[in-house]
């Protein structure tokens, strides 16, 4: 059962050490955020960075301890919400090695985000602002991953939307940015709404929000049916499990509701890193993991949270080729490697579907992070089309680019390898022991995504640092992009506005990518923003090599001498369908999987689009201009988005402001003026006309009963 003692140690986790973690950012964010003004910009930072670094440092001292001391994990209510009936509502933590891991990797991102900003954010008007909000969020995505019931999950689930909102919207004089906050909004209420019904379900059906009970009791409701519409049976195991994972299609953006994390790339590129690449967006990943005891039970919820994974992995990967934006490429590839998440969890392999969130924390943050160095150095350019050769300007970020770059399309020894092949591995194993068209569809989907991956990722770095100045010919009026797939003018990313624009608040005119008269003059990034790259770098090179045995496999580092499953305890699955353990007989160590990786399609997938992006982007760039004009109806499909946007914003948006208008049209004209003002003036029509009846002359009254007895003979006498 997830929460329940596994070891016995004299060693326990503290409470206060628990508290801490979560208040120390909360106390950050109030003192940032009311006391700005009074603190100023330094003092902002300090008391928000310092609250951070608390929070980072005591949640590895409380990974040590479940880890290398083998402490028992913790599940306690510390707090009594309310009681109604019988029916408690605690706050209260759930601290296992699933729920450190995680709050390990929020508070080192967080940290590092919150360093980079420093830099990043020098010149804005809304500096201590910015840092409440992003302090504030550290705090919502720990009370998210450290409670220990449905309820404060909830709680931390609407914080972290809440906190995003206000993030991306951020620049709020930018209606571009007000557009896309409220596209998130709206979008994340739909996965919210179907996570809610979810929750209830839960509470109808053991009559508790307690992780530890609901879990303890989940094989009571296997077989279970709910009849929803007549003549139809539901299994209660399944309608929960899909409504729960509505909510994690919302928050960790899946198709259909993955429109929204694109546009949110109107805000500083900060919260790119931290919310919308590293934390919130991998928020939906860890809770349906955390409820694997109930999504276990569900054959047909996994199939549709496996079949919606693959999906997302490989289609909204192929967007990002035709992106121009440096920020909206690294969004599309979070999209696709939170499509390989979601493809983990469909096959039961959370435990690689968790890792790959780890791993996948530090090499996209490491991305966004350098996507705004160049941004910082191109003075707040963010066209790729307007950039090139900056290699030799931007020495520290390029290396750390190609760091990332290499992690993230899996090369061999690098973190990302070790997580993302994991789940290429346990989604061919199930493809080839079920008979299930998905498993075969989401594994070819998975092999795909991995060429496409390569081909945009190199895409990015070498029309950024390599190949010609192009940024020194864009006051002359002539320059000329080598990519193949948007050359057109009119190109409808260029629609959107780019950050330089939102700058234009709070940076002189000097600073903008518009404001120049003569060509721009890039440079390498002050030390608060190159700093944390290195820092990011570092993970994203080595933390994959020394964790993929333990965590994965149930062995040492070196995967030498068999240990107990790294999340015992935390994930709870059935053994027929334990997927990692399957594999887990083929692990020798680190280096014989990496060795092994080369020989694999995935590696030659990876290969061949790197191949290609080299010769399109690098050695033979008029090419680009020839694939452009082959695949122009492939390329319009794509810069389109498939058409998601226009279902949304002109489908659901609005048709629901269609239907307020008839809503309002039937309510005013309708209910307003027939039913109520309309039988209000019938009334008083009838009451004037008797009104001029009463005369009060008797010889009016007697005029009356004359005709009244005429017309009375007339109705009788033919009855006669």
């Amino acid at each position: 059962m997830p929460g329940a003692e596994i070891l016995h140690s004299s060693i326990a986790i503290s409470k206060s050490v628990l508290l801490a973690v979560v208040l120390a950012p909360l106390l950050g964010s109030i003192l940032a955020g009311l006391f700005g003004r009074h603190i100023g910009r330094a003092g902002a930072h300090t008391v928000t960075i310092l609250g951070v670094a608390v929070s980072c440092v005591l949640s590895c001292y409380v990974l040590w301890q479940l880890v290398g001391q083998g402490a028992p994990p913790f599940n306690e209510n510390l707090y009594t919400w309310f009681q109604v009936g019988q029916i408690d509502a605690h706050v209260g933590f759930m601290v296992d090695k699933l729920s450190a891991m995680m709050m390990v990797v929020v508070t080192f991102v967080s940290l590092l985000v919150h360093l980079y900003t420093i830099g990043y954010m020098a010149d804005d008007d809304g500096y201590q602002r910015f840092f409440s909000y992003i302090s504030l969020f550290t705090f919502s995505m720990l009370m998210l991953v450290m409670s220990n019931n449905f309820l404060q999950l909830f709680f931390g689930w609407e914080a972290v939307g809440l906190v995003s909102y206000l993030l991306i919207g951020f620049w709020f004089k930018k209606p571009t940015a007000v557009f896309a906050n409220m596209k998130a909004f709206i979008v994340n209420r739909v996965g919210d709404f179907g996570f809610l019904l979810g929750i209830a379900g839960v509470l109808l059906m053991f009559g508790s929000l307690d992780y530890a009970t609901v879990f303890a009791n989940a094989p009571t409701i296997a077989g279970v049916s709910i009849t929803i519409i007549d003549g139809y049976a539901w299994s209660v195991a399944t309608v929960i499990c899909i409504l729960l994972f509505i909510g994690a299609m919302g928050k960790s953006a899946q198709v259909p509701l993955h429109v929204w994390l694109p546009d949110s790339m109107e805000g500083p590129t900060p919260i790119s890193a931290l919310i919308h690449a590293a934390t919130m967006v991998t928020a939906g990943i860890f809770m349906v993991a955390r409820m694997s005891p109930l999504f276990e039970l569900s054959e047909t919820a996994l199939q549709f949270v496996l079949f919606i994974g693959a999906t997302t992995a490989l289609f909204t990967g192929l967007i990002g080729i035709v992106q121009n934006d440096i920020k909206r490429v690294v969004a599309y590839s979070t999209l696709s490697q939170l499509g390989y998440m979601t493809v983990a969890l469909g096959v039961s392999a959370y435990s690689a579907a968790v890792y790959h969130l780890m791993t996948h924390a530090f090499f996209k943050a490491l991305l966004f992070l350098a996507a705004g160095s160049v941004i910082i150095g191109m003075h707040h350019e963010q066209d790729m089309r307007k950039m090139g050769g900056l290699r030799k300007y931007m020495p520290i970020t390029y290396w750390t680019s190609l760091i990332g770059t290499l992690a993230l399309v899996g090369t061999p020894f690098f973190s990302g390898f070790y997580s993302k092949d994991s789940i290429i591995e346990a989604a061919g194993h199930v493809a080839h022991a079920s008979p299930s068209w998905i498993a075969t569809y989401a594994y070819w989907a998975v092999l795909a995504g991995v060429f496409v991956t390569s081909f945009y990722s190199f895409r990015l770095l070498y029309l950024t640092f390599h190949g010609e100045e192009r940024f020194r010919h864009v006051d002359a009026g002539h320059h000329e992009s080598p990519d193949a797939l948007q050359q057109h003018e009119g190109h409808a990313a260029d629609q959107h506005s780019t950050e330089e624009q939102g700058h234009g608040q709070h940076v002189h005119a000097d600073d903008h990518g518009h404001g120049h008269h003569g060509p721009v003059e890039p440079h390498e990034s002050p030390w608060v923003v190159t700093l944390p790259l290195v820092l990011l770098a570092i993970p994203s090179i080595l933390v994959g090599f020394f964790t993929v045995g333990p965590m994965l496999f149930g062995t040492d580092v070196m995967g030498h001498e068999k240990q107990l499953p790294f999340f015992l305890g935390a994930i709870d699955l059935a053994p027929a369908r334990d997927t990692m353990a399957a594999l887990a007989t083929e692990f020798h160590g680190p280096v014989a999987f990496a060795l092994h990786g080369f020989q694999t399609p995935a590696f030659w997938l990876a290969f061949a689009g790197f191949a290609l992006a080299t010769v399109m982007y690098w050695w033979k760039p008029h090419l680009a201009a020839r694939a452009r004009r082959i695949f122009e109806l492939p390329a319009r499909i794509l810069e389109n988005k498939y058409g998601f946007d226009h279902l949304w914003i002109d489908g659901f948006a609005g048709g629901g402001v269609m239907l307020g208008r008839a809503s309002r049209a039937v309510d005013t004209h309708l209910i307003d003026g027939a039913a109520v003002n309309g039988s209000a003036h019938t009334v008083g029509l009838i009451a004037r006309g008797v009104r001029q009846a009463q005369s009060g002359y008797l010889y009016h009254y007697a005029f009356a009963m004359i005709l009244g007895l005429i017309a009375l003979l007339a109705v009788l006498r033919p009855w006669q």
